[in-house]
């Protein structure tokens, strides 16, 4: 973890931390998958202090849930960094007191093992193109509200914003 914290934010691994998660997300051992640890910090967010002559009492400066998780956001770092691939997935692997770490399984879409492999030659097509940017990826479902069926969920589909909810 220290090794990890003295390192750069984004840095890409020989093999998975977690083979067994990294598997069952979709990775295997062969030419087109890579593996990335992404580092984010911690915690929850604040707004900026209103600077005016207002009162401040209920301006809910603390305590601020972002639309985003943290996990989504270590995602399209990692997807900023290797523009040439594709978020697959990501799984948690540790934290300190200052950051969390995630590892994102990358597909190259160009490489011929993906492209003629009938598992995950979809990734290939091209509306599956920077899907980490649209929440297709898991992380991106569930801050989406799309974890769960129709019940309660009516008014996350397809997108909260073509339902007529604006998120702040």
């Amino acid at each position: 973890m220290i090794e990890w914290r003295n390192g750069g934010s984004v840095e890409r691994v020989e093999y998975p931390t977690r083979l067994d998660r990294a598997r069952s997300l979709g990775y295997k051992a062969k030419n087109g998958y890579i593996v990335v640890r992404s580092r984010v910090r911690r915690g929850g967010s604040n707004r900026p202090k209103i600077m005016g002559g207002r009162r401040p009492r209920r301006m809910a400066y603390s305590k601020l849930t972002r639309k985003k998780s943290i996990q989504w956001i270590a995602e399209e770092r990692a997807a900023d960094r290797y523009p040439n691939m594709e978020v697959l997935n990501s799984y948690y692997v540790g934290e300190d007191g200052f950051f969390k770490y995630y590892e994102i399984i990358l597909v190259d879409r160009n490489k011929p093992e993906i492209y003629k492999d009938s598992h995950i030659s979809w990734i290939s097509e091209p509306q599956n193109k920077g899907r980490v940017y649209r929440g297709l990826t898991s992380a991106g479902y569930k801050g989406r509200g799309l974890r769960t069926g129709r019940k309660n969920s009516a008014k996350s589909r397809p997108s909260i914003r073509a339902n007529g909810r604006l998120r702040r």
